[in-house]
């Protein structure tokens, strides 16, 4: 086994045209439930072709895999802590996550493959942005099994719920926060995850229009959590256009069932803020009041669906 930091493989392997490096991986944990959510954003940011082959077959041969969701380049595996060995066999198995693990602060993800996957499992992603070095225990390419190991930075899951940010006048919910999260990213707070547009029970008395709450999420380092939260209250104190904004962070990978009943009644029927409040205060939820308290009720409702924005859209 062989141990380099992404810089010193860029260099030995700089004369290998044969080496398209993964955009960014990511790796998000949830100690409580065992759980590690796997980010990863194909090469170049381009490669539809391999991220569709990698979702495939990394899902159907890895048990470690409890489900996964591709957009475009961009893979997210849901994995239980742990190791499986896979044997695997050409065209029918060629890939797997062999482990997820976290050590030292770190989150460990160990990946083998035949021929071009083995390319990707000792090369194309430690080369990302994310990884700080990678374990090679087997080059991978031509005819030959590639496993490697990336160590990632240990980061937490923040789920962002905002509603009631516009006025009949101007204003969009949905672009704010999309402009907000970016933002977040570009100043190196975290990595902007998902956004979801959540639309709720059209025949609710107060709605500029559509009624839509939004969610988005980010992956933050768990030292960076209070500052993330600053930047975010700040910059809608800043830009909102109402009188009634408000937020809900959610800490974690897998809200409570009670949390999705209750996302799932706020599409179907006008819910009281008074049992906004009493469910989040039981599901573990944080409320900021940014100007009102009234966004409340749609921001708690946002979060359940912000990793799943084609069921966010939908009636119940």
């Amino acid at each position: 086994m062989a141990t380099y930091t992404p810089e010193e493989l860029r260099k030995l392997l700089a004369s290998k045209t044969w080496i398209s490096p993964y955009s960014r991986v990511v790796a998000m944990v949830d100690e409580r439930h065992q759980l590690i959510e796997l980010v990863e954003e194909h090469a170049r940011g381009r490669c539809i072709g391999g991220a569709a082959w990698a979702h495939h077959h990394y899902t159907k041969n890895s048990p470690l895999v409890i489900s996964s969701r591709r957009e475009g380049v961009r893979i997210h595996y849901l994995l239980k802590m742990g190791s499986s060995r896979v044997k695997l066999s050409s065209t029918t198995s060629p890939a797997a996550i062999e482990s997820a693990e976290v050590e030292g602060g770190y989150v460990k993800i160990t990946y083998s493959g035949l021929a071009g996957a083995g390319v990707a499992a000792a090369y194309s992603r430690a080369l990302a942005s994310g990884p700080v070095k990678v374990e090679v225990h087997e080059w991978g390419g031509g005819r030959k099994l590639g496993r490697a190991s990336i160590w990632l930075p240990l980061h937490y899951k923040l789920v962002v719920g905002v509603d009631d940010t516009d006025s009949a006048e101007e204003g969009a919910t949905w672009a704010l926060m999309n402009e907000i999260a970016y933002k977040a990213e570009s100043e190196g707070l975290a990595h902007y995850i998902d956004h979801a547009i959540v639309q709720l029970y059209p025949e609710a008395p107060h709605k500029t229009l559509n009624c839509v709450s939004v969610a988005v999420s980010f992956a933050v380092k768990p030292d960076a959590i209070a500052s993330l939260e600053s930047f975010l209250i700040k910059q809608l104190r800043e830009n909102t256009l109402s009188q009634h904004t408000a937020m809900a962070m959610y800490l974690g990978m897998q809200p409570p069932q009670l949390l999705k009943n209750y996302a799932a009644k706020a599409k179907r029927q006008i819910v009281a803020l008074d049992e906004a409040l009493e469910i989040a205060h039981t599901c573990g939820v944080q409320l900021r009041e940014i100007t009102g308290r009234r966004g409340f009720i749609g921001a708690l409702a946002a979060i359940p669906y912000a990793a799943n924005p084609e069921e966010a859209v939908l009636l119940d």
